[in-house]
C-alpha cells in the first residue's frame, strides 16, 4: 500500500548537500534528532497556547516539513557517516513519538474537536510505530508499512492545519477526518504486523 515513506530517497538526495555541511561542521545525528524534538514542542506549545488564532496553524505544515528534513538527515548522518549508536536509536524512535504526541495534541485546543478522539489518533500513533519496531524482534526489519505511517500522518495533518489556518476547512469537519484517519492508523497496524510477519516468515525459508 503506498506510503510518503516510499518517496525518502529521492527527498534525501535534495538534502545530501545539506548533510555534508552539517557534518563537516561537526553536527551529529543525534544533536539533530534532539533538535527536531525540541522544535516540535515548542511549535506544540505556542500554537496550542494560541490556538484561538487559527492563523497560527499555518506554523505546522512549515514545521512538519522541516522536522520531516531534519529526520531524514539524522538517518543520512548516522548511516553514511558512521554515526550510528544504540542512543541513537532510542533516541531517533523515542523522540518521534514525542513529538508526534505533542503536535498532535495541539488540536485538542479547538473546541469544535472531541478531545477523545485526538487521544484515540495519538495512541494508535503510538501503536502504529510500536508494531514497525516490533518487526526487528522476529527477525525481519524495522516496518514502515502504510498507509497512515509517521509521513503519511505529517501530510495528512499539515494539510488539515492549512485548512484551519486559511478557515478553508470548516470545522465541524475535524471530527470526521479524525474517525477516517482512525480507520486508516488500525489498517496501518495490521499492515505492519502481517507484513513483518511475512519477512520473518520469508527469511526462515
Amino acid at each position: 500500500m503506498f506510503s510518503i515513506y516510499q518517496l525518502k530517497s529521492r527527498f534525501q538526495a535534495l538534502l545530501r548537500p545539506y548533510v555534508t555541511s552539517l557534518y563537516a561542521s561537526h553536527i551529529t545525528a543525534n544533536q539533530v534528532t534532539l533538535t527536531a524534538c525540541a522544535g516540535s514542542i515548542l511549535i506544540a506549545l505556542l500554537v496550542g497556547y494560541f490556538a484561538d488564532h487559527q492563523w497560527l496553524f499555518g506554523l505546522i505544515p512549515i514545521w512538519m516539513f522541516i522536522r520531516m528534513a531534519l529526520n531524514a538527515i539524522d538517518g543520512m548522518l548516522a548511516r553514511e557517516y558512521n554515526q550510528k549508536s544504540n542512543l541513537g536509536a532510542y533516541l531517533n524512535e523515542i523522540c518521534d513519538v514525542v513529538s508526534d504526541s505533542a503536535l498532535l495534541l495541539i488540536f485538542t485546543q479547538l473546541n469544535q474537536i472531541h478531545v477523545n478522539l485526538v487521544i484515540i489518533v495519538i495512541l494508535l500513533s503510538f501503536l502504529t510505530e510500536y508494531a514497525g519496531v516490533l518487526g526487528m524482534m522476529i527477525g525481519s526489519s524495522r516496518r514502515y508499512d502504510g498507509p497512515m505511517g509517521k509521513s503519511d500522518r505529517a501530510f495528512v495533518f499539515s494539510l488539515i492545519s492549512l485548512g484551519i489556518a486559511t478557515s478553508l476547512l470548516p470545522l465541524d469537519w475535524l471530527n470526521t477526518l479524525l474517525w477516517l484517519i482512525t480507520f486508516l492508523l488500525l489498517i496501518t497496524v495490521v499492515n505492519r504486523v502481517k507484513k513483518g510477519l511475512q519477512e520473518s516468515k520469508n527469511k526462515k525459508e
